[in-house]
């Protein structure tokens, strides 16, 4: 099992990235708005006001999902998805993905917490 955690930069794009995820068999996500520091930093404290040009670059909002994804083919598989929806994360303000080995899921229907 893998946590799965990406940071949307086009929050538009999340229905079809979340429609993607049930045709791979990903059923549960959790979504939270959030906020990039450069953006936070440039409005908020005047010493970082250079990075004003920066955060004009990003989106107000991002969206950050959430999921505890069982078998390493659906992790490849939504890392594929995302980066086709979304555009490579290789181009700045895109947004970030990354997994996390799980070893222990309290609240998941049984056969996703392995037992």
């Amino acid at each position: 099992m893998q946590l799965l955690i990406a940071v949307i930069n086009q929050e538009e794009k999340m229905e079809e990235i979340l429609s993607g995820f049930l045709e791979i068999g990903i059923t549960g996500a959790t979504l939270i708005n959030s906020e990039g520091m450069g953006r936070l930093l440039a409005a908020e404290i005047p010493i970082f006001a250079g990075l004003q040009a920066l955060a004009g670059r990003t989106r107000p909002r991002n969206q950050t999902l959430f999921s505890v994804i069982d078998g390493d083919d659906k992790v490849e598989r939504a890392l594929a998805l995302l980066q086709e929806v979304c555009g490579s994360f290789d181009t700045p303000a895109t947004g970030i993905a990354m997994t996390i080995p799980v070893t222990r899921v309290l609240g998941l229907k049984p056969e996703m917490a392995g037992g």
